[in-house]
């Protein structure tokens, strides 16, 4: 008989163990991880394709006719953002000038005509942590479409799929034509033609020069900050001239081709002579809608979802604010302009904001040199680093600081002290101060109190390079917004807790439902809390005044200089109750010498002083009375 030599498998297998057990299992969970990570989101994107869809242009267009509602904090109605008729106007790709579609792709999307439609790099930072990245025109498109701009991973996931279908679907032609008609340009347009008009006079075509096609193209990234009737011209030429850049970089015109800032051509906001809005209404909503923008809520989102927005603005307390700058500068030279700000320094909201109704500019956001109001940042920083309000300090009449020579009056005397410095504003012992503390710690202090590192890309506290910090940082000759110095001594007042000044408290959508609400953004400012307790405390001592009333308060006054010359081309009163900051400017439209009516130099002591003190008493009656920190001392 033979014997097979083959075994059998049934009686030859090995035998389970525990580790082959483990091993068989490990693979099959492993084999369904690949499964559900690959086919799960294959399956999402696939459903997801099936499922959503992009709104038409006409569509969006329809939708953009509502009127967003702005409150004051009350629920009283502020003021209305009403659309013009005939400023949604469609305009087809073939009438859209080839100039203002190059400047269009050069700034926002220089791949366009080859990518498929996302920003891949974008899309894996949203998936990694969960913010939004970069986008392209065509994810700008589904973005305004769609009125969802939160920078989530789910909506990054929705505008990758919503990407996708669209380039399959449509023409590169027929999604820029898409685009570029549903995006806000400012000043409440929509689309090329309307935008034309609005900052030009002009109809859209072919005649557009590439200095306008620069400027229209400009807006689009931010158009409630980049207009110049919000920041001025000197920020829109800046953005100008970044848009003239990507232009030459990117091969759409020559560097020595003719291009020159279209400022003298720039209309003022018809809103304003139309008489929609009186100059100062037109300021808060200009500061409303850029804010709302920054936090990822342009016009357009607002008025597709018909929401309204509750602001911080207390209605008396603007009406204040308005009546005391008016009342004081009826009768001062004609040239003078003022601004007032008044923020509740425990949460950054802006109880009041005043910016002039002189014309479009906003003077209470706008930059203006601080000057001896800028002390106090120059006492926290040395406060931190071991001095005392009551050191004795160096008061010189002379000394020379990064390369550059300052000669002033010893008016505080041998026994100088910080405290005495501020009370009889002295600038010598401060210059001082500042060159025996450098000028980053100085910077440092500032920023540190709420000074913001940029405003709409411009470095604050900073030479015009952007980088260097020279020695107009001790007599507080850079430029700085009331709205932000009243924030930064908002942190005194609070005790030396920081909060970001803002005016928007809600959003609400048409059901009233909250749909975003501003975040607490307090912190302790310098250090942890008892060092900046401390220091806030020491700093409000050497500040003490008193309210007409007997209320204890805190004041600043200050100038700072017309260029070398012992005059002042602006003057500021700063203070502050537990309660209430307020920053008063007043100054003019240019740098120039200003005298009061009196016919004596503009100091801060004076006219602002008086608008500080009217409003602030105005503004508190009623209130109970919270005992400032440190002792009282009236202000010269």
């Amino acid at each position: 008989m033979t014997l097979s030599t083959e075994e059998d498998p049934e009686t030859t297998a090995k035998p389970d163990t525990p580790r082959r057990w483990r091993w068989r299992r490990i693979r099959r969970i492993a084999g369904w991880t690949v499964g559900v990570l690959v086919g799960g989101p294959l399956i999402a994107f696939w459903v997801a394709y099936l499922v959503l869809d992009v709104r038409s242009p006409q569509d969006v267009l329809a939708g953009l006719g509502k009127t967003v509602v702005l409150k004051y904090a009350d629920g009283s109605e502020l003021l209305k953002v009403i659309p013009a008729d005939g400023d949604r106007s469609f305009v087809p790709y073939s009438r859209i000038p080839a100039k203002l579609r190059d400047a269009i792709i050069a700034t926002e999307d220089p791949t366009f005509w080859d990518n498929q439609g996302f920003d891949p790099t974008g899309i894996g930072r949203a998936f990694l942590t969960g913010v939004g990245g970069g986008s392209g025109i065509t994810q700008q498109y589904i973005k305004k479409s769609t009125g969802d701009e939160d920078a989530t991973l789910g909506r990054k996931f929705a505008e990758l799929v919503l990407a996708t279908k669209i380039t399959q679907e449509q023409g590169k032609e027929q999604i820029f034509e898409s685009y570029v008609n549903i995006i806000s340009f400012g000043r409440g347009t929509f689309g090329p033609a309307a935008a034309m008009n609005a900052y030009f006079g002009k109809k859209l075509d072919d005649s557009i020069t590439w200095s306008e096609a620069g400027f229209l193209a400009g807006m689009i990234q931010s158009p409630s900050v980049h207009d110049p009737a919000a920041s001025g011209e000197v920020h829109a030429a800046r953005r100008w001239q970044y848009v003239r850049d990507k232009l030459v970089s990117r091969g759409y015109v020559t560097d020595d081709e003719a291009m020159a800032y279209p400022g003298n051509e720039i209309q003022p906001p018809s809103e304003t002579r139309a008489g929609r809005v009186t100059y100062d209404e037109f300021h808060v909503k200009q500061q409303v809608l850029a804010e709302l923008e920054r936090d990822g809520f342009p016009l357009g989102r607002l008025q597709q979802g018909n929401m309204t927005v509750e602001t911080t603005l207390d209605r008396s307390r603007q009406d204040a604010a308005k009546k005391a700058l008016r009342e004081r500068l009826d009768g001062e030279p004609e040239e003078l302009r003022g601004a007032v700000i008044a923020i509740d320094p425990a949460s950054g909201a802006v109880r009041a904001y005043y910016g002039g109704d002189q014309g479009v500019r906003d003077y209470a956001g706008s930059p203006h040199a601080l000057g001896t109001a800028f002390h106090p940042f120059t006492l926290a920083a040395a406060l931190g680093r071991g001095y005392g309000p009551d050191r004795p300090i160096p008061s010189p009449s002379k000394l020379e600081f990064l390369g550059e020579n300052f000669q002033y009056p010893d008016v505080c005397g041998p026994k100088c002290t910080p405290r005495s410095a501020l009370a009889t504003h002295a600038d010598g012992p401060f210059i001082a101060l500042a060159k025996k503390l450098g000028p980053d710690a100085v910077s440092e202090a500032a920023r540190q109190a709420g000074i913001p590192d940029a405003v709409d890309g411009v470095p604050t506290l900073r030479e015009k390079d952007g980088f260097l910090i020279g020695a107009g940082i001790a007599i507080g000759r850079y430029p700085l917004r009331p709205l932000d110095v009243a924030g930064a001594y908002g942190t005194f007042a609070a005790g030396g807790r920081r909060a970001t000044p803002h005016l928007v408290a809600k959003v609400r959508d048409e059901s009233g439902s909250v749909v975003w609400e501003n975040p607490d953004t307090t912190r302790p400012a310098f250090g942890d809390d008892d060092a900046s307790r401390r220091v806030a405390a020491e700093v409000t001592g050497t500040l003490g005044t008193v309210l007409p009333g007997g209320r204890p308060a805190a004041l600043r006054t200050g100038e700072a200089e017309h260029g070398t010359s012992p005059d002042y081309q602006d003057a500021w009163a700063v203070g502050y109750t537990p309660q209430l900051v307020t920053a008063v400017w007043v100054g003019s439209d240019d740098d120039r010498r200003l005298k009061d009516a009196s016919g004596r130099k503009l100091t801060g002591d004076v006219v602002p002083a008086d608008i500080w003190r009217a409003f602030m008493t105005d503004a508190h009656r009623g209130l109970p009375v919270r005992p400032a920190p440190g002792s009282p001392r009236p202000v010269r």
